[in-house]
C-alpha cells in the first residue's frame, strides 16, 4: 500500500506538470497566469481521471523491475483513455477554447507517456543497478547458440544470477537477418560454422546451446562443431521445459549422448489413452524393468482402478512399488511371479482379472541368450503364452507385447525366441475376444545393460571403450518415448497387428564411443583407447524393422505404423502350445534349433567356438558390448 501511495502522488505531480509544459511548448507568447486561472478550474478533475485510468489498466499493480513491451503498451493504452475523458470533461466545464488546442492535447499526450512510462523505467533502473560491469581474469567467457526467446531468457538468467562472474561474449544464429545485429547489447557473431574461429578469437569457456525445439540432427551438428574446440558444450532442455517456465540457469546442463540421439518431442493423444486405461484394471509384467517401470509409471498418470506390479525379482517389484507409493494414490498390488509358471499366472487373472496387459517381462540379452537357448524359449515365448493364454481365459480386453527389431528375419536366440512370441499372440487372437498387438522397437537409452552405460562405465575405468564392429549400426529411443508410443499402440489394437515404432536415423556405434568420451572430457584414441572386439554370435551389422514380406502401413499417429499381415504356421504353432501346455520344452543345442526352424525355417545358432567356450570368465558386464541388449 505504501508502494501504490508513493506512486499515485509521483503520478500525481507527473500529470500536472505534463499540463503546463505541453502548454508553454505550444506557444511562444505565454500568458501563463490565464492558463492557471482556466486550468484551477479543472485541475483535480483531470487529475483524478488521469489516475483513475491508471488504476484501471493496473499500472500500480505492476512490477516494474521486470516492466517490457506490455507494461508500455498499457501505460499508451491508460494516457490515451484519460486524454479523450479530459478532452470531454473540458469542452463540459470550460468556457475558453485556449486549453482545448490540438497542440496542447497532442504535447500532453506524447509527454504523459513519456514522464509516467519513463519514471518505470528510471526505477528499473535502480533496481536492477545498471552499471559497467567489472570482468576479471576469472570472468567465464560464455557463448549462446540461438538468438531466439529461450537464448535472450539464458542471457538474461546468466546477467541477473552471475553478473560478473560470466562474460556473455555474444550469439550464434543461422538467421542471416539476425547477423551483425545485438540483443540486449550482445552482439550475433555468425552462424554454427562459425563457432570454431569466434572460440578461438574471444577465448570461449562454455557454450551454451539454446535451440529446445531443435532437431536431433541440428544438434549433433552443434555439438560436433563444437567438440571441434576448447570450450565445454552445455545444453538448455527441451521446449516444453521452456513452456513450463523452467528455463532458469539450474536447468542448464552438461550435453549427455541422449541429446546427440534425441529425436523430436513424441505427441500422444492423451485423452485417448486415458479413455481405456482409466478406472481399469492393469497388468503390467516385467514390471520392475527398464520398459517395465516406466510402464508403470505413465499407466499410474491415467488413474486405473488398480495397478498390478509382477516381476520374477521380489527387488525389483520392491523398488517399483516404493517409488509410485510416493507418486499415485492408485491401489498397487505387488506381485513376486513367473511368467514361467502357468499356474502361478493363471492365479493372478483370476483374482484381480486385469483388463489391460502389458507384457514387457523377457530376456533381453543376446550373447546372454545364445549361451541359453532353453531359457529363451521358456521366458520369452512359453511365458508369453503362459499371459496370453491367461488373459484370454479370464477375460481381458487388451494385451500387448512388448516385442524388438531382433524378431525381424532374426539371427540370435533371443530374437527368434520374441518372433515366435509373435507369432503365439496372433494366433490366440484369432479365436480369442481379447485384441492382440505387438510392438516392435529397437535399443532404449539408459536400460539395464546397454551400450550407453556401459561405454561411460568403460571410460571411468580409464578404457579401453569396445565395439564389436567399426560400421555396426543400431536404432535408439529415450525409455519414456517408447513407452508412450506402446501405450499409445493399446488405443489402435484391433487384434493381431504387429505395430512397428518410427525409430528415426541409425546410429554408428563407434560413432557413438567416440561421443560418450568426448563429452567426458577425453581424446579418442589418444587418452581413451577404442578396441574393436569382433562380432558375437547372434549379432547383426544392422537391425531390421520388417521382413521383406511385411511392409507398412501407416497409423493416425505418425510414429506408428503396422505390419502387413503375414501367414503363419498354424499347425506347428498349435502343436508347440499343446507342448507348453504339457510342459514340455526343448533342450540342448541341436534340439533346440530344431525347433526355432520348425517356425523359421532358416534360422540355425552359431556354434560356439573352443576360444569363447575357453572363455567363460568373462565379466558379464563386458557381454553388453556395443548395444546387444534393449
Amino acid at each position: 500500500m505504501k508502494r501504490k501511495i508513493v506512486l499515485i502522488l509521483i503520478d500525481a505531480l507527473l500529470v500536472n506538470l505534463v499540463i503546463v509544459l505541453s502548454y508553454f511548448l505550444r506557444f511562444d507568447r505565454v500568458d501563463i497566469s490565464l492558463f492557471m486561472q482556466e486550468y484551477m478550474q479543472i485541475a483535480l478533475l483531470f487529475t483524478v481521471i488521469r489516475l483513475a485510468t491508471f488504476y484501471y489498466y493496473r499500472l500500480y499493480d505492476r512490477m516494474w523491475r521486470y516492466a517490457s513491451i506490455g507494461e508500455l503498451v498499457s501505460t499508451m493504452r491508460a494516457v490515451s483513455l484519460g486524454t479523450v475523458l479530459n478532452v470531454f470533461v473540458a469542452f463540459l466545464f470550460l468556457q475558453s477554447t485556449v486549453f482545448l488546442t490540438r497542440g496542447i492535447v497532442a504535447f500532453d499526450w506524447m509527454l504523459n507517456i513519456f514522464f509516467v512510462g519513463g519514471s518505470r523505467l528510471v526505477w528499473r533502473i535502480v533496481q536492477d543497478g545498471y552499471k559497467k560491469t567489472k570482468y576479471t581474469k576469472d570472468s567465464k567467457s560464455i557463448l549462446i547458440v540461438g538468438a531466439g526467446d529461450a537464448g535472450v531468457l539464458v542471457a538474461k538468467e546468466l546477467k541477473n544470477h552471475y553478473n560478473g562472474e560470466i562474460n556473455i561474449i555474444g550469439f550464434i544464429d543461422d538467421n542471416p537477418s539476425k547477423l551483425k545485429l545485438s540483443i540486449m547489447g550482445f552482439p550475433i557473431l555468425g552462424s554454427r560454422c562459425n563457432i570454431p574461429d569466434i572460440v578461438r578469437q574471444y577465448c570461449i569457456a562454455e557454450i551454451i546451446i539454446a535451440m529446445p525445439s531443435a532437431g536431433s540432427k541440428a544438434i549433433r551438428e552443434i555439438v560436433t562443431l563444437c567438440q571441434e574446440t576448447a570450450a565445454k558444450p552445455k545444453i538448455l532442455p527441451g521446449m516444453f521445459d521452456l513452456i513450463e517456465g523452467k528455463v532458469t540457469v539450474n536447468e542448464i546442463r552438461e550435453v549427455e549422448v541422449e541429446d546427440l540421439l534425441g529425436r523430436d518431442p513424441v505427441r500422444v493423444d492423451l485423452a485417448e489413452m486415458s479413455g481405456y486405461l482409466a478406472g481399469q484394471v492393469v497388468l503390467v509384467t516385467g514390471a520392475g524393468g527398464s520398459i517395465g517401470s516406466e510402464l508403470c509409471r505413465q499407466i499410474a498418470s491415467f488413474k486405473p482402478k488398480a495397478l498390478l506390479l509382477l516381476d520374477v525379482c521380489e527387488n525389483n517389484v520392491y523398488d517399483i512399488e516404493m517409488e509410485l507409493q510416493r507418486l499415485t494414490d492408485v491401489p498397487l498390488v505387488p506381485l513376486v511371479k513367473d511368467v514361467r509358471d502357468r499356474d502361478a499366472i493363471n492365479i493372478v487373472f483370476k483374482t484381480y482379472k486385469p483388463k489391460i496387459v502389458f507384457h514387457a517381462a523377457a530376456h533381453k540379452h543376446v550373447p546372454l541368450m545364445e549361451a541359453n537357448p532353453e531359457e529363451a524359449i521358456k521366458n520369452n515365448t512359453m511365458g508369453t503364452y503362459n499371459v496370453a493364454q491367461a488373459a484370454n481365459l479370464y477375460g481381458a480386453n487388451r494385451f500387448v507385447l512388448i516385442s524388438t527389431d531382433k524378431a525381424v528375419n532374426p539371427t540370435s536366440v533371443m530374437g527368434a525366441s520374441k518372433r515366435i512370441a509373435e507369432m503365439v499372440i496372433q494366433h490366440l487372437d484369432r479365436t480369442s475376444r481379447t485384441s492382440y498387438a505387438a510392438v516392435r522397437f529397437g535399443n532404449v537409452l539408459g536400460s539395464r545393460g546397454s551400450v550407453v552405460p556401459l561405454f561411460k562405465k568403460q571410460v571411468a575405468r580409464g578404457g579401453p571403450v569396445t565395439v564389436t564392429h567399426q560400421n555396426m549400426v543400431r536404432y535408439f529411443m529415450t525409455i519414456p518415448e517408447a513407452v508412450q508410443l506402446v501405450i499409445q499402440t493399446g488405443t489402435m489394437a484391433k487384434g493381431g497387428e504387429i505395430f512397428v515404432l518410427d525409430m528415426g536415423e541409425p546410429v554408428k556405434i563407434m560413432d557413438l564411443a567416440k561421443s560418450v568420451i568426448k563429452l567426458s572430457g577425453f581424446t579418442p584414441g589418444e587418452d581413451i583407447e577404442i578396441k574393436v572386439t569382433g562380432m558375437r554370435p547372434g549379432e547383426k551389422l544392422y537391425e531390421e524393422i520388417l521382413t521383406a514380406e511385411e511392409g507398412l502401413n501407416s497409423t493416425t499417429h505418425e510414429r506408428i505404423y503396422v505390419a502387413k499381415a503375414q501367414v503363419i504356421n498354424t499347425g506347428e504353432i498349435e502343436s508347440a502350445l499343446k507342448s507348453f501346455l504339457a510342459g514340455w520344452a526343448p533342450h540342448g543345442q541341436q534340439e533346440v534349433e530344431q525347433w526355432f526352424q520348425r517356425f523359421l525355417p532358416h534360422f540355425s545358432i552359431v556354434r560356439h567356438d573352443s576360444e569363447l567356450a575357453d572363455n567363460t570368465s568373462i565379466n558379464v558386464e563386458e557381454i553388453a558390448v556395443a548395444s546387444d541388449v534393449e
